[in-house]
């Protein structure tokens, strides 16, 4: 991408981030509803108690004030509504939309600042010249120009200096407004508009009445002002067609697409992770500066010098602000879930760079934090806490992500240990990254439950963090047991039949001690929903967690059992090659291509290694040589052979599974 493009790219982030301080502010102030604490709800009570011999008509005036306290509030909501709707309509225009709207709304910012800067300085002038006890009382400024009285005019307390000041100011102003308003651009209109802004400034050097000079900025604003309305009453049909002209499209498109294509388009169009960067970095600027000149006010008042520790401490106690401030409202809670994918991102590169391994799938590493620590806020409800539980909170939103993260390192790892083991890799440097991050897989959640159990007392909360932990250091042994035993066989010289038992045991093992924590973790949750801190989001949640994490790995795993206990039945049922006919054999199992020093024979007499035989049987029934069937089946003979032509059917079929997938006979014998 070229210099340029990335300009126009930031230029384009940037004229999307205002429209979210908006809303920012609209959620601020909670949409203009009233906030109580517990306190005010105990005042109000009081008061009603003590006040309970209310006469008729003082009834009847608390019920009018309560009345349009209730309207003004309804009121202040609808308006807060519509505000935060117009702001998310600006921010999913197209660009040269925006602009235009930005052009308006700067030239009506400019109508408004030159009256009020014209207001205030024919306010001060007249604070001088006819107050009578001002040294400037009576002085005429066209007078003191006429007599060349530069000391009068220079004089910086005087109002000679005012009426320069004030021409620069509306000269800049009307020359900032002939660019960039909208309105009809005739060369009469033109010439009128700085006039027009400066005339005030004019009128304040004659001798006027002061009736005259106190109402010349509602006068000199009128031209504007009409130019202003003349484009928003000029340009009400464009707009109209505009948003119509977005609705059609986005039905076509949800018509043609879906929802989800729609909405995953128009997040790429709209850079939304970037703008959301963008308005929290610059939400928590503006903290920070405020935050240092409060420090720095203070600092000058007492006359002090800090010592490096207080300033440390100063520093900690801003990060700290910085943290609660930047996740006080939804939008601020989206930006900082922009920032943390951010961050999370580039943590995935970084083991991604370790590991040399640059697969596509492990890079969504940042798109499953965000959403994860989205869900965690709006789970706890890390809005409408009170700043010292929202940074304790938050502290605690971030253990559990960096506990999820860990998981993720895992799935990043795991495939590669086991392609290492399995390939026959002699590069011994990777090996050695992949082993480095499984140390630090298991080290670190060890160092974190120490230190979280020796700090903190038992809750819920470190008990979901432990049980994620030490999930994870399970997963991890169970991944570097299953890699010794692929390295083991890899350097055998002779065909291993227990390996596959071995990595079934070690998996199921694994497995079941995921389920187990899944059970707590879900028992975990339902206490915390019934007593401590519920709400639908999490009821929600615990919902999705009962029927992935837990059904749907329960019957994934029994059936795999199933499967498994079906084919050693099976393969039990056939004859167990002796050694003499091994011998007279001197054959190699049609299925491995291994020496056989044990085997099954098959109806149809074909010898194959009994683990082999097993994972074909994961597949399908028949003889991998003949297709015929390879066990005996307790049913009525001929009803067999009147089945022959669908079994045979279902053999072929079977067949063109294989060699579709043929990832499916070794994949389901190392599950």
């Amino acid at each position: 991408m070229s210099l340029r493009s990335k300009a126009l790219a930031l230029v384009e982030v940037l004229l999307r981030v205002p429209p979210l301080f908006v809303v920012d502010e609209f959620l601020k102030i909670s949409l203009g509803l009233p906030v109580s604490s517990g306190e005010e709800v105990a005042v109000l009570s009081n008061v009603t108690v003590d006040h309970v011999d209310f006469a008729d008509a003082d009834v009847n005036y608390y019920d009018a004030n309560f009345y349009n306290a209730f309207f003004f509030t309804l009121l202040k909501f609808l308006v807060c509504c519509l505000g935060c709707m117009s702001a998310l309509c600006i921010f999913v225009l197209y660009t040269k939309h925006l602009i235009i709207v930005y052009l308006y709304l700067t030239s009506v910012g400019l109508v408004f600042v030159s009256y009020w800067t014209n207001v205030s300085a024919i306010k001060q002038i007249q604070s001088l010249t006819l107050v009578a006890n001002s040294p400037h009382h009576s002085t005429s400024i066209l007078e003191d120009m006429l007599n060349l009285n530069l000391k009068n005019l220079l004089d910086l307390e005087g109002p000679g200096i005012l009426v320069i000041q004030n021409f620069a100011i509306q000269f800049m102003l009307a020359v900032i407004f002939k660019y960039v308003h909208l309105g009809p651009r005739q060369a009469t209109i033109q010439k009128l508009l700085p006039i027009s802004f400066m005339a005030p400034s004019f009128l304040a050097m004659l001798p006027v009445p002061p009736n005259l000079l106190h109402h010349s900025p509602v006068f000199s604003a009128l031209l504007p002002l009409v130019l202003v309305k003349y484009v928003l009453w000029s340009s009400a049909y464009n707009v109209i067609q505009v948003v119509y002209a977005g609705y059609q499209h986005g039905r076509l498109f949800v018509s043609n697409y879906g929802l989800s294509a729609l909405v995953e388009t128009e997040w790429m169009r709209l850079n939304v992770p970037c703008v959301l960067r963008v308005f929290w970095v610059l939400r928590v600027a503006e903290h920070a500066i405020l935050l240092l000149m409060d420090n720095y006010d203070d600092e000058a008042e007492e006359g002090l010098k800090v010592s490096t520790l207080l300033a440390v401490q100063s520093l900690a106690s801003m990060a700290k602000s910085l943290l609660v401030t930047g996740c006080e409202t939804i939008t601020a809670v989206l930006g900082m879930t922009s920032v943390i994918s951010f961050f999370c991102h580039y943590i995935g590169n970084f083991f991604q760079w370790i590991l040399l391994t640059d697969e596509e799938e492990d890079k969504s590493i940042g798109t499953v934090s965000a959403i994860l620590f989205y869900i965690l806020a709006l789970q706890t409800g890390l809005t409408s806490l009170n700043p010292e539980k929202r940074f304790i909170r938050l502290c605690r939103n971030f253990c559990l992500l960096f506990t999820a993260l860990l998981h993720f390192l895992h799935n990043i790892v795991n495939p590669m240990l086991m392609s290492l083991s399995a390939s026959h890799n002699p590069s011994t440097h990777r090996h050695i990254r992949a082993l480095g991050v499984c140390a630090f897989l298991i080290m670190f959640p060890i160092s974190l439950l120490v230190y979280l159990w020796s700090q903190h007392t038992i809750s819920t909360w470190l008990l979901a963090v432990s049980a994620f932990s030490i999930e994870v250091i399970v997963k991890v042994v169970v991944s570097l047991m299953i890699y010794s035993l692929f390295l083991i066989d890899a350097y055998r010289s002779t065909f291993w039949e227990q390996l596959d038992d071995y990595v079934y045991y070690i998996r199921a093992f694994g497995n079941t001690i995921e389920f187990c924590f899944g059970i707590f973790l879900f028992f975990n949750g339902a206490w915390i929903l019934l007593f401590e801190s519920g709400g639908a989001i999490r009821a929600v949640m615990m919902c999705i967690h009962a029927y992935f994490n837990i059904w749907c790995e329960a019957r994934a795993g029994w059936s795999v059992f199933m499967k498994r206990r079906t084919a050693v039945n099976k393969i039990n049922s056939l004859r167990e090659a002796s050694p003499d006919q091994l011998n007279r054999l001197d054959d190699v199992c049609a299925i491995c291509y291994q020496e056989m020093h044990s085997a099954k024979i098959t109806r149809c007499n074909h010898y194959f290694h009994g683990v082999c035989l097993r994972k074909w049987l994961y597949v399908q029934d028949r003889c991998p040589l003949c297709h015929d069937i390879l066990y005996k089946i307790d049913s009525d003979v001929n009803k067999d052979s009147g089945s022959e032509a669908g079994n045979e059917e279902n053999s072929n079929n079977q067949n063109l599974l294989l060699e579709e997938d043929p990832e499916l006979l070794l994949g389901q014998g190392v599950r």
